[in-house]
């Protein structure tokens, strides 16, 4: 019974990972960090995700993935050490009601709930969009204080 109801959580907290990630993710390149002698190296990697509420603007995000057999097989858990980098491809213009703080992308870092997520904010005294990355677990005492943000004038390119 237990691990039925364990199943059931943890198919209830997948639900939202999934619906998080952004499709229009595209994975630039990565890096090797660390050899590992068996399963891939540990590594950098760099994703961009492209606003889909706001016309061009794309954020680049560098996060570490953990290699060796258990990143390889999806088990290891990734260190919450990312950065964030966002800049206007074009004239920036919101499309249609663009609330003031909200999730826009999130990527899973590990099989136990951790993800990794933007934010988008919006400083309309100042007419700018911030980009907040952050993490979260779901099952430990919460996510983790690194973070980076980035900032793009509204209108500016």
């Amino acid at each position: 019974m237990k691990s039925l109801l364990a199943s059931c959580l943890a198919m209830t907290l997948l639900i939202p990972a999934v619906q998080a990630a952004d499709p229009v993710q595209t994975r630039v390149g990565a890096v090797s960090t660390t050899f590992r002698v068996l399963g891939r190296n540990d590594r950098i990697v760099v994703d961009r995700y492209d606003d889909p509420l706001v016309d061009n603007v794309s954020c680049y995000l560098s996060r570490a993935e953990t290699g060796g057999i258990a990143g390889s097989v999806g088990l290891a858990t990734d260190p919450s050490r990312f950065s964030i980098a966002c800049r206007a491809t074009g004239p920036v213009a919101l499309r249609g009601n663009v609330p003031d703080n909200e999730v826009v992308f999130g990527t899973s870092a590990n099989w136990a709930f951790k993800q990794i997520r933007v934010s988008r904010m919006i400083d309309r005294q100042r007419n700018v969009l911030v980009y907040l990355v952050w993490s979260t677990q779901a099952l430990s005492k919460g996510g983790s204080p690194y973070n980076s943000i980035s900032a793009i004038a509204i209108g500016g390119h």
